[in-house]
């Protein structure tokens, strides 16, 4: 047969959301990952959109099912639809706008608000191609993720540096987490086995966020 597996021939499925501040990238990280896209004719996402990629973690298929909402203010009201089910978050910051990186912290409380304490969570400045307009220190940030036990990269959806190893690595310690709990017979909410899907959310939630986000 092949490489080839068909889009529901996965082990695991895991829900993971981009967060972060309008313009930092957010939608771009997204389809480079997933179509390996990138648009230079930014515009808001509305509403949310998520989209999906397997990869392969020690010979098991991760389906990673990745959601993107807008950061503007008049979509918080969604939150709850949109993290729920979340094992995985892309905390996202402009490193030539210091005021994104500002607004992390509150979009960190925001996450560990509506997600569970065992949620794997990656800090990621984007757009670090740009070095002639940098605002934020790689320093200052990795010293922020040090304090708030989070990962850390800087990437570039432009030159597609380190977007793969980002989600990648997200993917790859929800899976240790997963593993980890199966082994210890916890109850988890995660894709075990096959065939069981996580809460990644219904229709309804989409519907909601989509309703909610709209005028």
């Amino acid at each position: 047969m092949g490489a080839y597996r068909a889009d529901d021939d996965y082990d695991y499925l895991f829900k993971v959301v981009l967060i972060g501040d309008s313009g930092v990238g957010k939608s771009n990280l997204l389809s480079r990952f997933t179509k390996n896209e990138f648009s230079l004719e930014s515009k808001s996402t509305i509403g949310v959109e998520f989209a999906t990629r397997s990869i392969t973690i020690e010979d098991k298929v991760v389906k990673a099912q990745i959601w993107d909402t807008a950061g503007q203010e008049r979509y918080r009201a969604v939150t709850s639809a949109y993290y729920r089910g979340a094992v995985g978050a892309l905390l996202v910051y402009d490193a030539t706008r210091h005021v994104t990186f500002e607004n992390i912290e509150r979009w960190l409380k925001e996450l560990r608000d509506h997600t569970d304490g065992s949620i794997v969570i990656m800090l990621l400045g984007n757009k670090s191609d740009l070095r002639h307009l940098r605002a934020v220190l790689t320093e200052d940030a990795k010293a922020f993720a040090e304090k708030e036990k989070t990962y850390f990269m800087e990437t570039s959806a432009l030159e597609s540096l380190n977007v793969e190893s980002a989600f990648t690595e997200v993917l790859t310690q929800i899976y240790h987490v997963v593993s980890k709990k199966a082994l210890e017979g916890g109850n988890i909410q995660a894709t075990l086995p096959k065939g069981q899907m996580i809460n990644v959310g219904s229709k309804d939630d989409v519907s909601a966020i989509k309703k909610g986000g709209c005028c």
